[in-house]
């Protein structure tokens, strides 16, 4: 059976830890020791200060993240199926001058073209152009246009997209979108969407007739399925080769746009200008075509700032409220300290130390606070094809911005306390 240790026992026991936490404390600097004692003994007030701490920096953490993660993945599925900045020719517009008399204004009226498939003008020159700009990742020349599938009695109106297959997987990543078969095309062969092989009722080894505007027409043979997650795309593309586009497009030799992938999206319109300067072409961004989901996304960021910046004001707010409670409960022990020769700098130091260490040890909970709420909320928030709409895990960039930004928020709000302590005239802090 255990026996309780004699009462002599426990009195050595705790005489001892007494010695070794004095022997740590000899090693510790005398503000350091004095703040640390000052948040020992309000346990409660130390507590309130340390949980809106925590969870401010959970907010924070948690809600940059968790925008962050959704932003990406919304870009990734729209940039997923689309080049990053297209070149393509100019559109073609008449201009006519009507006649004037003398005492009437000359009037010009510009009345666009009927619009027709055309070539980039000397496209070999421009995609080597395109390449050589700082920033482009890949370039790939694609040929598109407008034809018919037929199948049986089905005749479906899609898209023809003639590409050299190595090229285009560098741009549009095909080869993740592939249900059947592979992102290759040679020959006759062609690769279309799981929608319009539903709807012509064929699959890989069938064949489609395809029949260009022009009436040029051509027996493909269905070499792979693929599925790029939107249902018009999935009805309209059908990938064959550039030779073969160029034949049923009537566009021998010839590209109607160079599509390009780079490295950083949101660079995407100074390329796209330097392009178009340097080209004198049609050269639109995906921020131009999408100025919908940019603007979306922008409003989302401010949204996001703003919430980050009304949380750390009311941190502030409460640690500094906090610790001026703090500065009146301790004037007697203040004045003893200034009494016994604490400079002011002493006695501010002494404070700015309690916001510093309420800031470092509320980051280190609130990082662990975020990571749990990411946790959870990717169980409960599913996409709707079932897969998680963002994954736990956390930016160490960010955690160390949001643990910089709690210290210095402790810091800031103990600035006010921690000049009413030193200003105390230590005989009236005493007598109080």
């Amino acid at each position: 059976m255990p026996t309780t240790p004699a009462p002599s026992a426990r009195k050595d026991t705790a005489a001892a830890s007494r010695r070794a936490l004095s022997a740590w404390a000899g090693w510790m600097p005398f503000e350091l020791l004095v703040a640390l004692r000052f948040l020992r003994e309000g346990r409660a007030q130390s507590a309130l200060i340390l949980a809106g701490v925590t969870g401010g920096v959970a907010v924070i953490i948690f809600l940059t993240q968790l925008i962050n993660q959704l932003q990406s993945s919304i870009i990734d599925r729209v940039l997923g199926s689309q080049a990053h900045v297209v070149i393509r020719p100019l559109e073609e517009i008449t201009q006519r001058v009507l006649s004037a008399t003398a005492d009437q204004a000359v009037a010009a009226l510009v009345q666009p073209r009927e619009q027709r498939l055309r070539s980039v003008d000397q496209w070999e020159r421009v995609a080597a152009l395109a390449a050589a700009t700082p920033g482009v990742l890949a370039v790939s020349p694609v040929v598109t246009g407008p034809a018919f599938a037929a199948r049986g009695g089905s005749n479906k109106s899609v898209a023809l997209m003639g590409v050299q297959p190595d090229n285009y997987r560098r741009v549009v990543r095909m080869d993740d979108y592939m249900t059947r078969g592979r992102f290759d095309v040679a020959g006759t062969g062609a690769l279309i969407g799981i929608d319009l092989a539903q709807d012509l009722g064929v699959t890989v080894g069938d064949k489609i007739r395809v029949t260009s505007a022009s009436g040029r027409s051509e027996t493909l043979d269905i070499t792979g399925l693929f599925d790029m997650g939107n249902r018009d795309l999935n009805r309209r593309w059908v990938f064959v080769t550039l030779k073969l586009a160029q034949t049923l497009l009537d566009l021998p030799g010839g590209v109607s746009n160079i599509d390009l992938t780079i490295k950083e999206l949101f660079a995407a319109n100074a390329v796209a200008d330097s392009l178009r300067a340097q080209t004198a072409l049609t050269v639109d961004s995906w921020m131009q075509t999408n100025a919908g989901l940019l603007n979306a996304l922008s409003n989302q960021t401010v949204s996001n700032n703003l919430i980050r910046s009304f949380v750390v004001i009311i941190v502030a707010l409460g640690i500094s409220s906090v610790l001026v409670v703090s500065v009146v409960q301790k004037r007697r022990e203040i004045g003893i300290l200034r009494a016994m020769g604490a400079g002011r700098r002493r006695i501010m130091a002494i404070f700015l130390l309690q916001g510093g260490l309420v800031g470092l040890v509320g980051s280190v909970f609130g990082s662990l606070l975020a990571y749990a709420l990411l946790v959870i909320f990717s169980h409960i928030f599913k996409a709707p094809d079932g897969s998680a709409l963002f994954s736990a895990q956390l930016d160490p960039v960010l955690v160390l911005l949001a643990s910089l930004v709690a210290c210095g928020v402790g810091l800031a709000a103990a600035v006010i306390p921690a000049r009413s302590a030193a200003r105390m005239d230590p005989v009236q802090a005493i007598r109080t």
